[in-house]
């Protein structure tokens, strides 16, 4: 178990450990460490920045301790964790840090670091970094601040990147809506859509330092369904705080979730013949739906652990090229090294502007199971095993499911929840289930 990284970096409450001033500037140190020695000097870092009001402070922070350790940082200043993951493979740098929570509210925020390789770092490297930490904040630190100097160019070369990949495609006529969550995509979303011709009106895209994910992005697609029926537009995107994650509506307002993308992405690399190996790899929370569909192509679903991370892990285990969660984080691994909701925005617009088809026509062809999850606010992460209630509950649902179905408890990596997942064929079955679950969890370990 590790102590302040997460399945996605590290997170917490601004100002409060592990993200206080102390630990930030200890990470700092500790990653200085852990580069230099992997790394030739001068050592350089690409910084990314979400547009929360403490995004700015955590950087300067974890700027000064790795400058105490002859590191040099340079900013891309407000981006998309993609792009922070991109720059770190293309350009001259030793490893990416992008300053975000992702999904989470601006009280939130999160440091998550990649290597070279443009992957985020191995849970080994991470728990070299873990024990620097720890060893640091045992010692009389004295944090400091260094705020990291900007290079606008930086955030073109991501821009640039993603219009040359589809700037052959032909988006005449095509009319979306995108909604950036007042984050990070905020500074480049409309641009890369509206230089590749696509018609966009943005909605989400007027970050005041508090307002990202506030009723807006992948969290709450329904606003921006609305918006594009009134509007009459072709599709909406809907992206999270970091945009490494893309929800999508159709033109009458249907959700289209990552599950979804995987299945048009699987059907178009397969039928070109580039779905080599033969595999798409999910999570634990992937539509059982998904995975008989799949199956009915002569596609393998290989599940892994909830965290684009580790799918990634997985796909690269495997050779696999194309992987993914229900929650909109969609990999295509022959272009990205991490999940990227814009590549997966314009994939999608792609299919409907070659094929010429509408997104509702394009997400067609599977029956999606039933599956409902509660997220249950904990006071702490006890073990599941010992909690005798809730495993009556899950043994009661299993039985009458006898193999049809499935249930899914687990803490979120990120927050202080438990995650109650129940999926069947009965939609009635599953709501019951699943709110008997979250109710014992409730009684058990509840906030």
């Amino acid at each position: 178990m590790k102590n302040y990284f997460g399945t996605d970096g590290i997170r917490g409450v601004a100002g409060e450990p592990p993200l206080d001033a102390r630990t930030v500037f200890a990470a700092g140190l500790a990653l200085g460490d852990d580069l230099a020695s992997r790394h030739p000097a001068p050592v350089r870092v690409v910084f990314g920045e979400d547009t929360r009001e403490s995004s700015a402070s955590i950087a300067a922070i974890l700027a000064a301790g790795l400058a105490a350790r002859g590191v040099a940082t340079v900013g891309a200043g407000v981006l998309p964790t993609p792009g922070v993951a991109f720059l770190a493979h293309a350009g001259d740098f030793a490893a990416g840090v992008m300053i975000s929570a992702s999904h989470n509210p601006y009280q939130d925020n999160g440091i998550k670091i990649f290597g070279h390789s443009g992957f985020k770092l191995p849970d080994e490297e991470e728990a070299g970094i873990e024990v620097a930490i720890t060893r640091y904040l045992e010692t009389a630190l004295a944090p400091q601040s260094r705020p990291v100097p900007v290079d606008a160019e930086l955030r073109g070369a991501y821009t640039r990147h993603l219009v040359d990949r589809f700037r052959g495609v032909d988006f005449a006529g095509l009319r979306i809506v995108v909604d950036c969550a007042h984050g990070a995509s905020s500074t480049v979303a409309p641009e890369i859509f509206a230089a590749l011709g696509v018609a966009v009106e943005a909605v989400g895209a007027a970050p005041d330092g508090r307002n990202i994910n506030a009723g807006v992005g992948a969290l709450y697609p329904e606003p921006l369904a609305a918006q594009v029926r009134a509007a009459g537009a072709d599709a909406g995107i809907a992206l999270d705080g970091d945009a490494d994650r893309a929800i999508l509506t159709d033109h009458q307002g249907a959700i289209v979730d990552g599950d979804a993308v995987l299945l048009m992405a699987a059907r178009e690399l397969s039928a070109a013949g580039a779905l080599a190996p033969p595999v798409v790899v999910g999570t634990v929370m992937t539509n059982l739906g998904l995975e008989r569909a799949l199956a009915q192509l002569g596609i393998q679903l290989e599940r892994t652990a909830v965290g684009d991370k580790y799918v990634l892990e997985r796909m690269r285990a495997l050779g696999a090229v194309l992987g993914g969660e229900p929650s909109g984080h969609v990999i295509f691994g022959a272009e990205a090294t991490t999940g990227d909701g814009l590549l997966t925005a314009l994939h999608c617009l792609d299919l409907m502007a070659r094929r010429r088809q509408s997104l509702a026509a394009l997400a067609q062809g599977w029956t999606r199971m039933p599956q409902k999850i509660v997220n249950v606010p904990v006071r702490a992460k006890m073990p599941l095993e010992e909690l005798a209630t809730v495993q009556a509950a899950i043994a009661r649902a299993e039985e009458e499911f006898n193999g049809a179905g499935r249930v899914l408890v687990r803490y979120s990596g990120t927050e202080k929840l438990a995650r109650v997942m129940v999926e069947a064929a009965s939609a009635p079955d599953v709501a019951r289930h699943a709110e008997a679950i979250a109710q014992a969890l409730r009684s058990a370990i509840g906030q």
